[in-house]
């Protein structure tokens, strides 16, 4: 990884793992019965893809959820459903962050909302009281950035912010369509299959994370 100085991550499926099925689950569970064709695992639909690109409020888009299922769900229910994304986080991968960032720069580049962000952003994102910004050199958010993945502008917007060069840079997404157009822009990219840990890829020296010791098996991953 010589050539590479910084690396960009997704947060869903790749820093903390995510269940598209426990979410629309829980979302009809409070009565969004349109749940399972609003959801998507790497991009949603209708209000729920204008939270993501910053389009609608958090304040319109609970509205728009009671309008679309007819419903008086309560703020709290739709917020029940977004948190139904996220599976337990394993704090081992997390940590992780932390070595690479003795070696690189890091950065976040993710599909998200309000909803989702302020509770990443807290002190309850992790037992240790850590909020996700402290794990990143700096978070670039769809709903900020007014741009979604896989579209071009908001890695242009990385690019220029940043100021970094793509062929110097690892994006690591488990979306196909976001790696396939990283991938044309210049960046290294990798795309981790579903339960497969990140860690994996790195050298041997960062190998070795809290009690947990990772395998190199960069030389077979890394395009």
């Amino acid at each position: 990884m010589d050539n590479i100085k910084n690396i960009i991550f997704d947060f869903g499926g790749v820093i903390v793992d995510v269940s598209r099925e426990q979410a629309v689950r829980r979302f009809e569970e409070v009565g969004l019965e349109q749940a399972d064709e609003l959801l998507g695992a790497y991009k949603q639909e209708g209000a729920f893809l204008e939270l993501e690109k910053g389009t609608l409020s958090r304040e319109d888009f609970y509205k728009e959820v009671r309008a679309i299922s007819g419903k008086n769900i309560t703020d709290e229910q739709i917020d029940y459903g977004w948190f139904g994304f996220f599976l337990p986080l394993v704090q081992g991968r997390i940590d992780f962050l932390l070595e690479l960032r003795k070696k690189y720069k890091t950065y976040l580049l993710s599909n998200t909302n309000p909803i989702i962000m302020g509770w990443a952003c807290s002190p309850q994102f992790t037992p240790a009281g850590k909020p996700l910004t402290d794990y990143f050199d700096k978070l670039y958010l769809s709903y900020q950035l007014k741009s979604i993945k896989p579209d071009r502008e908001i890695f242009e917007k990385v690019i220029a912010d940043a100021k970094i060069n793509p062929a110097e840079t690892l994006f690591i997404d488990d979306g196909k369509a976001n790696v396939e157009t990283a991938g044309k822009m210049g960046f290294q990219t990798y795309q981790p299959k579903e339960g497969d840990d990140y860690r994996l890829i790195f050298d041997e020296e960062l190998r070795v994370c809290g009690d947990v010791k990772i395998k190199s098996v960069f030389p077979l991953l890394f395009n």
